[in-house]
């Protein structure tokens, strides 16, 4: 990357890298040091045309995620076995966000490719937050 002048560095961290649930603070830890990774490598390779950046999912709906939010939904009681009625009770009970839904494997992924692309030559040395605004954060 340093001969080619241009380069991503795209690190994946989580929401609990700045908001971290009681629970797994381990996992906290290494997504917080992903982001301040990001922060020291985008100084240490300034003027070299390579960008470092964090991306910062919330809770994006992948198999395992319905698996586990399904489950729940039995020990809970919730009577419906219909996702989209799982999704409003999880994002209703267990982790709030604006838009009322849980990310989409798509929308991280459009993300890591704008971010990877020229569009995105000035963002240096961010973390980027796809969450649905579930991260109580001013940035």
């Amino acid at each position: 990357m340093k001969k080619q002048n241009w380069g991503r560095i795209i690190q994946m961290a989580s929401g609990e890298a700045t908001q971290p649930f009681a629970f797994m603070p381990d996992y906290a830890a290494t997504k917080a040091a992903l982001v301040n990774l990001t922060v020291s490598l985008s100084k240490e390779l300034a003027n070299t045309g390579i960008t470092v950046n964090t991306i910062s999912p919330g809770i994006i709906l992948t198999p395992g995620v319905e698996h586990f939010y399904r489950e729940m939904a039995t020990t809970r009681g919730w009577t419906t076995r219909s996702w989209d009625e799982i999704e409003k009770h999880v994002v209703r009970e267990v982790l709030s966000n604006p838009l009322g839904r849980l990310g989409r494997v798509e929308e991280v992924a459009n993300l890591v490719a704008y971010v990877s692309s020229p569009l995105a030559d000035y963002i240096n040395g961010a973390n980027l937050r796809i969450d649905g605004g579930s991260t109580g954060a001013i940035n």
